[in-house]
């Protein structure tokens, strides 16, 4: 009796052990801060909503600060951070910031003041006491060798490094974003072209999924929970480049990808396909 008596009081300790484990806790606010790909992460299917829902579906009610804006770059997100971040009191903030300070080439931040841009937003935020998840910069065309990424890399070492320094939380969606792409190559050799993303940037569903995963993992969220968000994120949300259902874009780009061609690829195969089976 004695050892039953154990045991039940162990798994009475179980859940709050499980919910230790998350950075986020109910009431929470996390403040998304980032360029046109935080914008578009807090359309139905994208990345913010998806963190949102999946936290919920744990039993954890955060509450969302959209503060994404699209073509911003480390000087815009400085400029803005006391009124878009901190005015709004989060607990948390993600900081997703360096495509554009690359993509933009001329019109980017070079490296040095990216540095001092960055360092001086996580200062103040946290000096606000607001903890910071930092997330590497998703890849400029989903071609590691490509120009971009390469000068890229040196902006997410040193946002590894100063997630380090600082303590903060690190989502490395860079990493994750690469891992995605070779696993799919992997298992589609031969297959080119956007697969994660709509334009080599912004992503499709299959990248809002990585994004949120990686997050959420960031958090301290394990694959078991984060499971917990799936049915909600096919049943909910939708594509809003195609107005599909997720469920249903998801078994297209099975079918493309298997096809080896992307997803614009295969459903213009289908149109031409269709056209020429009713012109028989």
């Amino acid at each position: 009796m004695k050892f039953l008596n154990i045991l039940f009081a162990a798994a009475l300790f179980v859940p709050a052990a499980v919910s230790a484990q998350c950075r986020v806790k109910t009431s929470d606010r996390i403040a998304f801060l980032g360029d046109s790909i935080t914008a578009q992460g807090n359309r139905p299917t994208g990345y913010v909503n998806l963190v949102i829902e999946t936290l919920a579906a744990n039993g954890i009610k955060a509450v969302k600060i959209p503060a994404g804006m699209g073509g911003h770059r480390s000087t815009h997100m400085l400029k803005r951070l006391d009124k878009d971040v901190i005015a709004k009191k989060p607990q948390i903030m993600t900081l997703s910031c360096g495509v554009n300070d690359v993509w933009h080439g001329r019109a980017g931040v070079r490296l040095e003041d990216y540095k001092k841009n960055i360092s001086a937003i996580v200062d103040k935020a946290q000096q606000a006491g607001i903890q910071v998840c930092i997330l590497t910069a998703t890849m400029i065309s989903e071609n590691p060798a490509a120009a971009n990424n390469r000068k890229l890399a040196a902006y997410n070492d040193f946002l590894r490094e100063l997630a380090k320094e600082k303590n903060c939380v690190l989502a490395d969606l860079n990493a994750d974003m690469q891992k995605e792409l070779a696993a799919l190559h992997a298992k589609y050799p031969g297959l080119k072209g956007n697969l994660l993303t709509v334009d080599g940037v912004h992503m499709n569903p299959l990248g809002d999924r990585m994004m949120a995963r990686g997050i959420l993992r960031a958090f301290g969220l394990t694959d078991e929970q984060i499971a917990k968000g799936e049915p909600i994120w096919q049943k909910k949300n939708r594509n809003q480049t195609m107005s599909l259902p997720v469920q249903e874009y998801l078994k297209l780009a099975e079918n493309a990808f298997a096809a080896g061609k992307t997803v614009p690829e295969y459903l213009k195969m289908l149109v031409r396909q269709d056209i020429a089976a009713k012109s028989k």
